[in-house]
């Protein structure tokens, strides 16, 4: 009888990491400047009473405060040096990509490879400074007006325009100090920087929520079985999400035999990878920012037509909904056209020798590819949606104590799933088994 050996397991694949020191340190590097993030955003902003912050951004659950408040892990609710999060690069990342379309120059920097490249970036964080700026200012006259208009105090101890300064500068810095973080995280560290600095923000708000959650369960106020739902709830959304980011189509590409000298080259054949979700939860975060902006504007504006709009713009109305959905697949496709240029494909394919099986190189080919992304962009558009709007509907409609939307699981899951990919990369490539087992490839988002 033959003996087989044993598959390795989950728990023997993790025991690898730490077998290998560069991975190791990397890893360690990578907690460490979490760490420092995290403690950062206990460092409140000087001249701000931080309790009544808190109040304060904790009833605006269902306005951009609350949403920022989110994604820049409490930092807003501490009012923390850290206040702004990593939302201005996000932004500033965002208006060079669209300009890049616009501007031919920076189209060009964008295909002179790695220096160009380069070139954006720093662009990029000029743009993060000059919006970081902007956002303190804004923050700055809005402390001060609480102190009219909160009935929890007043949030500014010393008005005056020495606040706006030192407001500025400290939110400004700590803007760039986080974007500095995320650059030697993604340099120095596993997974991408930024992105592992918004999966920890929202993850270090996870043991409070799911402490409510028991502790109302306790109380009789949640039901054992609204409990069992939300539990079941979360796991499947979780799984779907997992699928989909996972799902490619891929579109098989033959390339022509050549002779170079003496030598025939080519005749291989490959796929070309086309993600289900292209976009990433970018769609998602720019359509709750739109239709929660007249939300917050209300807050400090006394307009009739302001406070109409804020009426049908309920969170669990037909309409909020309706609009909702159509900004995430309108932002999916806007975004996915940035992001991928069928006819760029094609001409980089023709150059190189490749072709679609059936389809005739160049235009047909950019054709053909742009119909296959128009056609899974659409089921990638309605995944989001569902995922998005799904979880609130209900968590509202059972009064759940806790909001863990579907904006936050993509995050939480897409990143955790990039992050395990990269992990995996390093043992397989050191002769070490990955998690998946022996001959199996762990694959993130992006394949």
């Amino acid at each position: 009888m033959a003996l087989v050996a044993p598959q390795q397991t989950t728990s023997s694949s993790l025991a690898n990491i730490g077998k290998i020191p560069e991975l190791r340190r990397r890893l360690l590097f990578t907690v460490a400047m979490l760490a420092v993030y995290r403690v950062g955003v206990f460092i409140t902003t000087p001249g701000v009473d931080r309790s009544v912050m808190k109040k304060i951004v904790g009833s605006s659950g269902g306005t951009l405060l609350g949403m920022l408040n989110m994604f820049s892990g409490g930092a807003l609710e501490q009012l923390s040096i850290f206040a702004l999060g990593i939302m201005p690069y996000i932004s500033s990342s965002i208006i060079l990509q669209l300009m890049t379309v616009i501007i031919p120059k920076l189209d060009q920097l964008n295909k002179e490879g790695e220096q160009g490249r380069r070139k954006i970036t720093q662009y990029t964080r000029y743009g993060t400074v000059l919006l970081s700026i902007m956002q303190s200012i804004f923050i700055a006259a809005y402390l001060q007006g609480l102190n009219a208009t909160s009935s929890y105090g007043d949030v500014v101890l010393s008005p005056g325009i020495g606040f706006y300064f030192l407001t500025c500068v400290t939110l400004t810095t700590g803007t760039a100090f986080i974007m500095w973080l995320g650059e030697q995280i993604t340099e120095r560290g596993i997974g991408n920087g930024i992105s592992l600095i918004i999966f920890s923000g929202i993850v270090a708000r996870m043991p409070d929520a799911l402490f409510q959650t028991f502790t109302y369960a306790s109380k009789d106020i949640l039901d054992p079985f609204t409990l069992l739902l939300i539990i079941a709830l979360v796991v499947a959304v979780i799984a779907v999400i997992i699928f989909f980011e996972r799902g490619q189509r891929r579109i098989p590409v033959q390339y022509a035999k050549r002779m170079v000298g003496r030598r025939l080259y080519g005749g291989s054949s490959m796929h070309l990878p086309l993600k289900v979700n292209s976009a990433g939860v970018i769609p998602p975060i720019f359509a709750s920012s739109i239709l929660l902006f007249p939300t917050t504007m209300a807050g400090f504006l006394d307009f009739k037509w302001l406070n109409w709009v804020v009426t049908q713009l309920n969170a669990v109305g037909v309409l909020y909904n309706t609009l909702y959905v159509s900004l995430i697949v309108f932002f999916c496709y806007f975004y996915t056209a940035i992001q991928f240029n069928p006819m760029d494909v094609a001409d980089n394919l023709k150059k190189n020798g490749g072709f679609i099986p059936g389809i005739r190189p160049g235009k047909r080919t950019a054709e053909y590819i742009d119909r296959v992304l128009t056609r899974i962009t659409f089921g990638g558009a309605l995944y989001i949606s569902a995922v998005c709007i799904l979880p609130q509907m209900l968590q509202r409609n059972l009064r759940v104590p806790f909001h863990f939307g579907g904006t936050a699981l993509l995050i939480v899951v897409g990143v955790a799933l990039d992050t395990a990919q990269q992990i995996e990369q390093h043992l397989i490539t050191r002769h070490y088994d990955g998690f998946a087992g022996k001959g199996k490839r762990l694959k993130g988002r992006r394949g």
